[in-house]
């Protein structure tokens, strides 16, 4: 996604990809390495720089849209297991000149789905969910296909749903329940056979929340907020439910990269999708989930293990995807940063991130972009989440500003 018009693209050398592309694949759950320290001159060198970074990325969104400050971000960072910096960007509502702060709801987009993860890892352990029985188990009024398609399957876009078609993404229909919303794309047809191919489906983890329900006997919003909202003590996070008065919710722009307006987005309505983007959270929020499926609070190692494996094609291709959780982000993300940064500063990231797997997701919503990722594997445990409130500006700085933490909790 570009973040400017005609901004040139600086794609990394294969030589230089190839160091990311090698990294492992598998990930470790575990409670902060007890011998995991950030010095605090380092942690304020890695702020420092990070800031730099910020400084270079909001010029250049500055000059797209031709006026200062006309967008809003927030970004937080934890390391060996703390939030170690979380700030605003610009306004959450431009309109009142309203201020990004710490408690600015955003739109996270398909991060939705790695939220509702661990919604699956529960009741998995609870002996409640097969991930390998066909969703009818749970979902009985689901019609059946061609072929038998499992929970396992669609968790890791391997059932064949289709995504989205024409303008489905910018709905603005109510729906006042999960199966209701399931209607969408209930009787379509399958669009391949399941494992044949990996093919991302946001509807796919529509009928998850669905799975969840049956699963659980809970309403799908009600089981999110009080067996994984609450135990991370995600205070800050909720389904974006038009109707509601939510205190701190953003408003939602769009930038018009063709055009150079910068509007308010169009209306819609999330509620055929909470599982696949329909949650409102803030980074700090992210960040405590991390914390809460890193240390065993929501799911076991065990399970987080298999949600941040790929899984594979039936002829053995892996799919850079789990159970809600991308597995290898990093080639991904360098080529986004490469579009923003200069050769120097991308070369410092590819150098301190090395082989170290980055897992998490990233979000797409009608006036809103989130990018999540996590590097268990890497010095200081490090998270990041960045967030906007702006549907044409990816915060792409979150891997830069990554390596810089990295960096400090590695320093001696």
């Amino acid at each position: 996604m570009k973040i400017t018009a005609g901004l040139k693209i600086r794609l990394l050398g294969a030589a230089t990809l190839s160091l990311i592309l090698a990294a492992p694949q598998f990930a470790i759950a575990k409670e902060p390495d007890a011998a995991c320290t950030l010095k605090r001159s380092e942690a304020k060198m890695a702020i420092r720089r990070s800031e730099e970074l910020m400084d270079v990325y909001l010029t250049k969104v500055d000059q797209a849209i031709g006026a200062p400050e006309q967008y809003g971000f927030s970004v937080a960072v934890s390391a060996c297991g703390k939030m170690v910096w979380n700030k605003g960007y610009g306004y959450a509502d431009l309109e009142n000149s309203a201020p990004v702060t710490d408690k600015t709801k955003f739109r996270v987009g398909s991060v939705s789905k790695t939220l509702t993860s661990a919604a699956l890892g529960q009741l998995i352990e609870a002996g409640k969910l097969d991930l390998d029985e066909e969703v009818q188990t749970y979902v009985p009024a689901f019609p059946r296909k061609t072929f038998p398609i499992t929970v396992r399957q669609v968790a890791g876009h391997l059932a064949g749903i289709r995504h989205y078609n024409g303008n489905e993404f910018f709905s603005a229909e109510n729906y006042d329940s999960v199966a209701a919303g399931l209607a969408i794309f209930a009787d379509d047809p399958l669009i391949n056979k399941p494992g044949s191919a990996y093919a991302y489906s946001t509807y796919g983890w529509n009928l998850l929340s669905a799975v969840v329900e049956g699963a659980s006997g809970e309403d799908f919003l009600d089981y999110m907020k009080t067996h994984v909202f609450a135990n991370a003590n995600m205070a800050d996070s909720v389904a974006d439910i038009n109707a509601s008065v939510i205190a701190d919710r953003t408003r939602f722009y769009h930038f018009d990269d063709d055009s150079g307006a910068n509007n308010n987005a169009p209306y819609v309505d999330n509620s055929n999708k909470w599982a696949g983007g329909g949650f409102l959270s803030t980074p700090a929020d992210l960040l405590r989930f991390a914390r809460a499926m890193f240390d065993g609070t929501l799911v076991n190692a065990e399970t987080l293990v298999m949600m941040t494996t790929s899984q594979a094609t039936d002829g053995g291709e892996k799919t850079n995807y789990g159970i809600g959780w991308a597995t290898d982000m990093a080639p991904r993300e360098l080529r986004r940063a490469s579009e923003i940064f200069s050769e120097n500063q991308m070369t410092r990231v590819v150098e301190i991130v090395g082989d170290d797997r980055i897992t998490g997701h990233s979000g797409g919503s009608v006036g809103g972009l989130t990018l999540f990722i996590a590097a268990p594997d890497s010095d200081g445990d490090v998270v990041v989440a960045a967030v906007s409130n702006n549907s044409g500006f990816f915060p792409a700085f979150a891997l830069p500003v990554a390596a810089e933490f990295i960096d400090a909790a590695g320093a001696d």
